[in-house]
């Protein structure tokens, strides 16, 4: 969210919640097996979830987890707040960064539903091959730095602790007023 509400900021555009929730390797959260996003899609890594042999059950369990969690964000963050409808109009997805890119994926899946003229991902880093594959499924990619080895989203964050709701709800109600009062310093 921090990252989107620059976006946002610098290009003068309405600022937006779109949920998506990682899906992560039992024991191994931080490794997406898939995502899930707002109005029920689901996306898998069949190679990863080949790979580590995840049955169904195990990708049930995980999934339902992860939809509870995207609902109550939902609620939380929106609040009385309606959606701004993205029928016909350019989308910019901002993600903090693609590692496996599943995340984005739910979110371009679920997002192209709705319509709109243009679908735009865009993230600080990512992982060349993930940013590559990204560009067949959106009609512009914006990768600021691809890194190869990549390691990880954190690895290039000197600060990459969790955004908290109360920090997501600020930046909602700041873009939604249009005060940038201390817009440059967001606290982590």
């Amino acid at each position: 969210m921090p990252v989107a509400y620059e976006v946002a900021r610098e290009l003068d555009a309405p600022l937006d919640v779109f949920l998506v929730r990682k899906l992560g390797v039992p024991g191994q959260e931080e490794l997406a097996f898939g995502a899930i996003a707002s109005g029920g899609v689901r996306v898998l890594n069949g190679h990863v979830t080949q790979l580590l042999e995840l049955d169904a059950s195990q990708i049930e369990a995980v999934a339902l987890k992860e939809r509870r969690e995207l609902e109550r964000r939902e609620c939380a963050y929106r609040g009385t707040r309606s959606a701004i409808s993205p029928e016909g109009k350019t989308v910019i997805l901002v993600d903090d960064g693609l590692a496996t890119g599943s995340s984005m994926r739910a979110a371009v899946t679920s997002l192209r539903k709705m319509h709109p003229a243009r679908i735009v991902a865009a993230a600080p880093v990512g992982a060349p091959g993930t940013c590559a594959e990204l560009e067949q499924d959106v009609d512009e990619i914006v990768c600021a730095k691809t890194p190869d080895p990549f390691y990880a989203v954190g690895w290039w964050y000197e600060d990459f602790s969790q955004t908290t709701d109360t920090e997501v709800h600020m930046l909602l109600d700041r873009a939604a007023s249009g005060n940038e009062k201390s817009a440059h310093h967001i606290p982590q």
